[in-house]
């Protein structure tokens, strides 16, 4: 029996060898989860701090996008009041003039030569601005230019031609500024 009882204690030794090592290995994968998890939460917590300094990004990219945008709405509000002082500033010499012709005494041939004198300076003050006159009698109806008010058969005038004008026009390059009104032959 002796062989027996041996044999039955060998088993149980290896029996709880087994057991021992089926436990070891349960504690081994217990403690590798643990580690499995790590990377992992280090990978979230790396894409957590990504995700926060993209967050503070956009949010200083919007902040600089709508200063640019008021910095911008302010420059051109500044641009507009430099170019409206400065066309007024050409005209204003004229207007004093005008006022001073309003006052002066003498007689009509007086006056007269004033009002021509202002008229030169207004039109120097338009020749430094680059307005330029649209030209009109004589010339073929451009309706981009002139805007025909009135029509008239005329044997001596050919087709299409200016006639007569009613309101000077201006332009300043190609954008006109007004238009002429002027009577069209034929």
């Amino acid at each position: 029996m002796k062989k027996k009882d041996a044999k039955a204690e060998t088993k149980a030794a290896e029996n709880e060898t087994v057991q021992n090592k089926a436990a070891e290995n349960q504690e081994q994968d217990t403690a590798k989860e643990p580690e499995a998890e790590n990377p992992l939460q280090a990978q979230v917590e790396q894409l957590q701090k990504e995700l926060k300094e993209q967050k503070e990004l956009l949010l200083r990219t919007a902040a600089e996008y709508d200063n640019y945008r008021k910095r911008t709405a302010k420059e051109k509000d500044a641009t507009w009041n430099d170019a409206k002082a400065s066309t007024v500033a050409e005209f204003l010499p004229a207007l004093d003039n005008l006022e001073r012709a309003l006052t002066a005494q003498g007689d009509a041939q007086d006056i007269k030569k004033g009002v021509e004198m202002i008229h030169k300076q207004f039109l120097d003050a338009l020749a430094k601005l680059k307005v330029e006159e649209i030209p009109t009698v004589g010339e073929t109806l451009d309706p981009s230019l002139h805007h025909a008010v009135m029509h008239v058969e005329d044997e001596e005038a050919g087709d299409g031609e200016i006639v007569e004008c009613f309101q000077k026009g201006y332009k300043t390059g190609d954008r006109v500024i007004r238009y002429s009104m002027v009577k069209v032959a034929n």
